[in-house]
Order: C-alpha cells, then structure tokens, then sequence
C-alpha cells in the first residue's frame, strides 16, 4: 500500500503564538526581537505583514524599523511556543502515533494505516488544520503526499491555513518548475554549485545526468536526484522512538565587541562549561566540535575538528575551540567579533567504548571529570554562579552570563 504522509507546519508560529496574547496586534506587522541593551537586538521571527514590508530574520531591530515605522516588536516567549508545540502534539496523536518533528513548529505524520477511521489523506489534513486554528489559535499548511520531501515541499507550496496534495501524477507539474533551493537539503552552497551548471530548478536537477551530479556534489548529488525524482522513501519514526540528540551548543552575543583573543577565550570559557554541563546530564560525549564568529558586520565564520577521543569535559571543548579560533584569525580580518558559538557533535554514549590515543592521559582525564562532576553538584544546589573559575572574575562583563538560560532550543539540540 502506497504511503500517505502529512507534512504539518504552523504559519509564523513564533509570531502568531505570541499574538495570541495580543489580539490588537492581528492585522499589524509584528517582528519578535531579541534585547536590544544586551546587543541581542535582531530580529528573530515575524508575521506575514512584516515579511510584506521587507523585514528579513536577522536584521537588526533599526533595520527593521527602519523599514518598517509601525513595526510592532514583541520579546520572545520559549515556554509559551513549546506549550503550543506540544499542543499541536497531541493532536497529531490522535491520528497516528508515527509522528516525526522537524523543528519545534513542524512535524511529518505517517496516517497510512488511519485512512479507514478518518478518511483519505486530505480530509485528515483539513481535520487537523481545523482544530490548530480553533484549539490553538494558530494556522497551519499541510503538505499530503507518498514521501516525506514532497509532503515538506507540499506544506510550503501554499500558505496560509491550506492544504496541497502531491502526488506521483501532478509533483512534475507543481513541483519541478520550483527553485532549487525549494528543494529539502538544498542550502546556499549546493545552490550557486547546481547554479554553475544551469539547474536552478527542481525539475532540471531531476532531469540532470546522475554521473554529473555525483562528480560535482559526491554521494549527496546521487541523494538529491532521488528526492526531485520522487523517490524518498524515508520512514516517519513513531513516537516510541527515542529521539535522537544530534549536536549540543550554545552561542551568545557578547556585551560588546570581541577585539582581543583574550575576550574570546573567556567567553568560549563560559559555553564550554554549559556545553560539557549538558553532555554529562544527557550522558553524552561529542567526537567533535565547532564553533561559529559573527563580526560585528553579521559576516560568519565557522570552523570544526574531530577530537582525539570522545569527551563532556570543559577543558577539552574549549581547548580545541579555542585552537579553531586561533586558525579562523586570518579569515577574520582584524574585524572585531560580535557573537560566539561553541556546539560538540558526533553524539556517543558516555558508557561507549573508545579507543585511545597513545598521547591520552587517562589520570589527567578522570581527575577532570571528578572536579567538573563535582562543580555541577555544587552549582544544582547552590546557583550557576556558586562556583566560578578564577580567569572569569578578570572580566565580569564577558563572563556574567548563562548560556543555558539565555539561549533558544535548536531543534538538534534536545529531544522534542
């Protein structure tokens, strides 16, 4: 039996949840913005009307007023949008219990063995847009189709509160003419390479030679084929899965300008420490890590680097971002920095075994892990702050800060 599955996404869901408390907001451009005092002032979501006057994720908040006059700017609401999000959930439940998210606003339903009870595919995607709108107060688009990509594609093919059906007879018609980039796991880079060759459609990419693209883009070419072509074939995971956790980071916009590697050193100091805190509450440790420089002109510059044995320990994530750091100064150009990022991937069990390096010293490593070990115990009892290392008092403005508390959840970052 042929698949049917459901793409659901909730139209400018971090926008439209936090209208909901500001009903005299519905019919004003609405952008939601970081704290301008902490130099987090950008804009982080907004609404359609906003989106019609030009206003674009990213820009600052006087950009965007810039732009915009009567621009309405609202603080961001994390509870508020994963109590929503768990929400519309539940609502998928009822229908299936094959539900995938893909970022806390959007998830694939897999209804294939539901059609009996509810109906064809359609008429359950119409079912659940009708209860979003009505029990949650936002709107959503939904994708129906035999695969995953194509349900993604659907659900973006018509916005708002509308439902398009894919299928093996019509995606050639409604599809192919699409930019590539429409395409799932198309980003910017892929983009301008296809470009260089001509395919700047999803049909083109579909009706390109396979050897060609395999030259040009290796294994991910041959898989990309497959999607324009229709021939994902990638299950829905049920809810009895156990979500995989993919990466664990954290990032901060600094009180000022990074000009000085020593400025850098202690605020990676502070994201290693929440980083590490984080692994060893999920019991993880990463075999690789990245970090991420924002100049103060929004250009970045990202570096990573295996680890020579898997780790949750401070010290190590930070020595090795540090060292990319230290690599990136030439491409940073003298630029003063604005935000940092420190993110560990390459997940492993903590109980996993590794093989060592001849130069690991394993005394030095579990000496470490009994120190960090003991610090999380004293700082869950008495405060984030109850336990600080002595560097970070040398600058209390770049050091005065939780990461955990400020940062937004990435949807690799945790299970949903």
């Amino acid at each position: 039996m042929e698949s049917v599955i459901l793409h659901v996404d909730m139209n400018n869901f971090f926008a439209s949840v936090s209208c909901r408390s500001h009903p005299e907001l519905r019919n004003k451009p609405v952008a939601i913005c970081g704290d301008t005092e902490k130099r987090h002032g950008i804009v982080l979501a907004k609404n359609s009307l906003a989106k019609m006057r030009g206003i674009k994720t990213g820009a600052t908040v006087g950009e965007a007023t810039l732009l915009c006059p009567d621009l309405c700017i609202l603080p961001p609401a994390p509870d508020e949008y994963l109590s929503v999000s768990r929400k519309a959930r539940q609502i998928y439940n009822d229908y299936t219990s094959q539900v995938e998210s893909f970022g806390i606003d959007e998830c694939w339903l897999d209804v294939s063995a539901s059609l009996r009870l509810f109906g064809d595919g359609v008429a359950i995607a119409n079912e659940i847009r009708r209860r979003i709108r009505e029990e949650l107060g936002v709107t959503a688009s939904v994708g129906v189709s035999y695969n995953k990509v194509f349900a993604k594609m659907g659900s973006d093919y018509k916005k708002p509160d509308a439902t398009t059906l894919i299928t093996e007879e019509n995606y050639r018609e409604l599809l192919w003419p699409l930019p590539v980039s429409d395409l799932l796991f198309v980003g910017r880079a892929t983009r301008e390479k296809l470009h260089l060759f001509g395919i700047d459609t999803v049909g083109a990419l579909a009706r390109s030679d396979l050897r060609q693209l395999v030259s040009l883009l290796g294994k991910s070419g041959a898989e990309l084929w497959q999607l324009a072509n229709g021939l994902d074939r990638s299950p829905v995971c049920s809810n009895e899965s156990i979500p995989q956790i993919k990466s664990i980071g954290n990032s901060t916009t600094a009180p000022r300008d990074l000009f000085e590697a020593e400025d850098v050193f202690i605020t990676m100091r502070v994201l290693a420490e929440s980083v590490a805190l984080r692994l060893r509450t999920e019991q993880l440790c990463g075999c690789t890590v990245q970090i991420e420089l924002r100049n103060k002109y929004l250009h970045t510059c990202s570096r990573q680097c295996p680890l020579s044995v898997p780790t949750n320990l401070s010290e190590e994530i930070l020595g090795a971002a540090f060292e990319l750091y230290q690599q990136a100064v030439p491409d940073l150009r003298g630029i003063p920095l604005r935000s940092v990022a420190v993110r560990v991937t390459n997940l492993v069990s903590e109980d996993a075994p590794a093989q060592l390096s001849l130069d690991f010293d394993s005394e030095r490593h579990e000496r470490q892990q009994t120190i960090e070990r003991t610090v999380d115990t004293l700082r869950a009892r008495f405060g984030a702050f109850s336990v600080r290392r002595a560097h970070l008092y040398t600058d209390p403005e770049l050091s005065g800060f939780t990461p955990k508390a400020e940062s937004l959840i990435h949807p690799t970052d945790a299970p949903k």
